[in-house]
């Protein structure tokens, strides 16, 4: 019984992810009510989900607002640079559905088009700026790099910030869930997806084994020892020049 509620247990472990997540729910949550922070509160919100997935310890409070802090410059003007985007987006698909009017089809797979680039961004964008250094137009040419690098995880990223909207729309009794989890639900389970794509762009970290410690030491008696075949190989040639000496000696004598 003890097992189960130690600190180290499965459950215990779940349970703690589970708390950091209602957590990062809310600070997100709040974050983003003035609209302009979004941007930043997204990109804080990626950072620590990330750290969780890959079990980094992190103080979840200190780190997203360390991140937001960061990354709020460059996360706010991508957001409005964004939101500019949507809204027009938006505003075209209201024109066309509910105006009356009849379009030529090139307009409406444009718009198509440009809605499947956007959504391949908004899902990667903020990401990459809380894992990469990177500029706003890097950030951009990055998320749509890496979006269609990894295209069907890119559609399963776009899934899993659709559910909190279908749970929304469709199943309002359970709308609950969707205030512990809404924000962050999403931002974890595309962090999954996203953490193995992210890793073929990291640097890789030399990490020191157990054992590496025995290294130097080893290299310390190879030296020795080698130094000790030399000393045995001098006074071996020493040894012979003598014993030719000597025998030279008797020679002579003889």
């Amino acid at each position: 019984m003890g097992s189960i509620f130690s600190y180290d247990s499965p459950l215990m472990m779940f349970l703690t992810k589970v708390a950091d997540l209602i957590i990062l729910n809310i600070l997100a949550f709040i974050c983003c009510i003035p609209i302009v922070t979004a941007g930043a509160s997204l990109t804080a919100l990626y950072y620590v989900v990330l750290k969780i997935v890959r079990d980094e310890e992190c103080y979840i409070v200190k780190a997203f607002f360390k991140s937001f802090k960061e990354n709020f410059k460059q996360a706010t003007i991508i957001w409005l640079i964004m939101l500019f985007v949507i809204v027009v987006i938006v505003a075209d698909i209201l024109v066309m559905f509910f105006s009356g009017l009849a379009f030529p089809g090139w307009l409406v797979i444009g718009v198509a088009i440009v809605l499947i680039l956007l959504s391949i961004a908004v899902v990667h964008v903020f990401p990459i700026l809380a894992r990469f250094e990177s500029t706003v137009k890097g950030a951009y040419k990055n998320s749509f790099f890496m979006g269609f690098l990894a295209f069907p995880r890119s559609i399963a990223m776009m899934v899993c910030w659709l559910v909190p909207v279908f749970i929304l729309w469709k199943l309002p009794q359970i709308a609950p869930v969707v205030l512990f989890f809404g924000i962050s639900g999403p931002a974890y389970l595309s962090a999954l997806f996203y953490n193995a794509t992210f890793k073929r762009f990291e640097p890789k970290k030399e990490e020191k084994d157990a054992d590496d410690w025995f290294i130097e030491p080893v290299e310390e008696e190879a030296e020795a020892s080698v130094e000790e075949v030399v000393a045995s190989s001098e006074e071996a040639v020493v040894s012979a020049e003598e014993v030719v000496a000597g025998t030279e000696t008797t020679e002579e004598e003889a």
